[in-house]
C-alpha cells in the first residue's frame, strides 16, 4: 500500500494518487460526499460564539487550461483561467470557448485541455480528540495537515484507500 510520507516541520503527510481524478464532476462529487457523509468521523464544534459543522470547505480552486492552434495544428498560444467554484469553472470554460475576440487575437482555434486542468479543495475537520486539522484534495494528490495524532493520518489513509482506490494491489504469494 502506498504510504503517506511525513513532511518535516509541521505534522503533515501527502500521497500522490496513482491515477488522477478523471474530471471535475467526479472531483466535486468526492468533495461533497466528504462534507455530507463525514466518513472521517469529525464532530461539530463551538468557537468564539459560533457553531461550526464537522467538515467545512475552506477553499476551492479550479484551473482550466486552453491551447490555441493555427490551421496547420501548431500550438500558437496558451492560457489558463482560475475559478473559485465548479459553476464558475463551467461558465468560464464556455465563455472562453465562445469568446471570438480572444481567439481572433490569438489568430487560432481554441481548445480546452481538460486532461491538464487542475482542481483543489481544502477541507477543515474537527477531530473529537485532537482538534482542527485540514485535508487538501487535489486532482493528483491528497494531503492531511495540522494533525497531532497518528490515528488521524491513518483514518484519512483508510478513507483514501476505499474511496480513491489508492491501495496498490499486491501479487498473491506463490504456493
Amino acid at each position: 500500500m502506498p504510504v503517506f510520507i511525513p513532511r518535516p516541520g509541521s505534522k503533515s503527510a501527502s500521497r500522490t494518487l496513482k491515477h488522477p481524478i478523471p474530471d471535475i464532476a467526479t472531483f466535486d462529487s468526492l468533495v461533497r460526499k466528504l462534507v455530507r457523509s463525514n466518513p472521517l468521523g469529525c464532530t461539530p464544534y463551538f468557537s468564539i460564539r459560533k457553531n461550526y459543522p464537522p467538515v467545512t470547505v475552506v477553499r476551492e480552486m479550479y484551473t482550466a487550461k486552453f491551447a490555441y492552434t493555427n490551421p496547420a495544428g501548431k500550438r500558437i498560444g496558451t492560457s489558463s483561467e482560475v475559478y473559485d467554484s465548479v459553476e464558475g469553472y463551467e461558465t468560464g470554460v464556455a465563455a472562453m470557448i465562445s469568446n471570438v475576440a480572444n481567439f481572433s487575437a490569438h489568430r487560432g482555434k481554441i481548445r480546452h485541455r481538460k486532461d491538464v486542468d487542475l482542481y483543489s479543495a481544502i477541507l477543515k475537520c474537527n477531530d473529537p480528540n485532537d482538534g482542527i486539522y485540514f485535508v487538501s484534495l487535489a486532482r493528483n494528490r491528497i494531503t492531511v495537515s495540522s494533525y497531532r495524532d497518528e490515528a488521524i493520518r491513518k483514518k484519512v489513509a483508510a478513507w483514501a484507500d476505499v474511496t480513491l482506490g489508492t491501495e496498490e494491489q499486491r501479487p498473491e504469494p506463490a504456493p
